[in-house]
């Protein structure tokens, strides 16, 4: 199975990663990580960090002659803030005595219960490891599974139906034409928005609303459109709750810093409508196999993938750091104060879009290998093959 782990401060030398459990005979490219990582890095509304950094890794260990060889990979990307945070963040010298130490937690962060928790007496420790800038380190860990499962015929892909009061929640008229040639054909014409919204009318809105914002000192949320194309019928399990293919994508996006609701298909219109109004009715086709001509479900039914494209909504809070800062205390005088006050974005949905189409791959990749098996790209495809004529010829098609 593929798993992946990432260390590094938001403000330390390098953030990095390890992924193990990649098939052997996988081709990667550097742009294959890189551009991924580039694609993180835009969208309205992010703030002066990423005017500094310029993301890209360098690749440590588990791949040769452009293939990955079974081993872990390993992966490194440089922090150039670092240069400006040596004293601040030094790892061995002890604080001068002009270090600030952060006492006044900002609301909606990890800051007051992380520093409980650990036992800080400064925040700065909590900041930084709970900073969204790690998920630079995910994006480019799990860009090399995206390139596996692209190599299945299963793609990914993202955009971005509403940030703040902007936008909507009815699907967009061009889905069903972008995800007919495959998901990632969507998450191109996202990409060329700078708000990743499909519809001209709603990008503008969402400019002036995030224009508005920063103007307040406020941030702005919204909500993520996540599609999956190409998996087959059958990944995932109902036997036992912890191989729920449900249960593990919505784990994977609620893991990104600020995802505070996911859904998968329209489970929460479902909720007000009787079931006759809700489930996907099946019809047997002819030729085709199985046919339901909804897909309210999301693509998952029992837990497993109905051979459907998988639809997954996230819902981003606005950002914790405003600048015009909300009611807190001192933790040391306990005293209010307006919070801290720490380098942020107006609003970063774009961006969190990116790195939900990250997290969810390897989600989708464990189901595959749990199916096929197989250590070497090779391998898994052949079998691959052969369970889809199996149910190609169950249903004669």
């Amino acid at each position: 199975m593929i798993r992946y782990f990432t260390a590094g401060e938001s403000h330390g030398p390098a953030l990095s990663a390890i992924v193990e459990g990649l098939p052997a005979g996988v081709t990667i490219s550097p742009e294959d990580i890189n551009n991924e990582l580039a694609r993180r890095q835009q969208g309205y509304g992010r703030g002066g960090r990423m005017k500094i950094e310029s993301d890209r890794a360098v690749v440590h260990s588990g791949i040769r002659f452009g293939k990955t060889i079974g081993s872990p990979v390993s992966l490194q990307i440089e922090n150039r803030d670092w240069k400006n945070w040596t004293v601040k963040m030094a790892q061995f010298e002890k604080p001068d005595e002009d270090t600030p130490v952060i006492t006044v937690p900002r609301p909606g962060h990890a800051d007051l219960a992380g520093m409980i928790k650990y036992g800080f007496e400064d925040i700065r420790p909590v900041i930084e490891r709970a900073s969204a800038r790690e998920t630079a380190a995910r994006v480019a860990a799990c860009s090399l599974v995206k390139v596996f499962l692209r190599l299945a015929g299963i793609q990914i892909g993202s955009y971005v139906s509403s940030i703040g009061p902007a936008g909507k929640t009815s699907p967009d008229p061009h889905l069903q034409a972008l995800l007919a040639t495959g998901a990632e054909t969507l998450a191109k014409a996202a990409d060329s928005s700078c708000v990743r919204m499909l519809e001209k009318e709603n990008e503008e809105h969402a400019v002036a609303a995030i224009d508005k914002a920063r103007e307040d000192g406020d941030t702005l949320g919204g909500i993520i459109e996540l599609f999956i194309t190409g998996v087959p019928m059958g990944l995932g399990s109902y036997v036992q709750h912890d191989r729920r293919l449900d249960a593990e994508l919505a784990a994977a996006l609620i893991s990104i810093q600020a995802v505070k609701g996911v859904e998968i298909g329209t489970a929460f219109e479902n909720a007000r409508k009787p079931g006759s109004q809700v489930h996907d009715e099946l019809f047997p086709g002819k030729g085709d196999g199985p046919v339901r001509k909804t897909n309210r479900a999301g693509g998952l039914e029992g837990s497993m993938t109905n051979g459907k494209v998988i639809h997954l909504r996230a819902a981003m809070k606005p950002i914790a750091t405003l600048m015009s800062p909300l009611q807190s205390f001192d933790t040391t005088s306990m005293d209010a104060y307006l919070s801290h006050i720490e380098r942020s974005d107006t609003c970063a949905v774009p961006a969190c879009s990116v790195i939900a189409e990250a997290v969810v791959a390897p989600v989708i990749a464990n189901a595959l290998l749990r199916k096929t098996g197989g250590d070497h790209l090779g391998e898994i495809l052949e079998r691959l093959e052969a369970y889809k004529a199996k149910i190609a010829e169950r249903f004669r098609l």
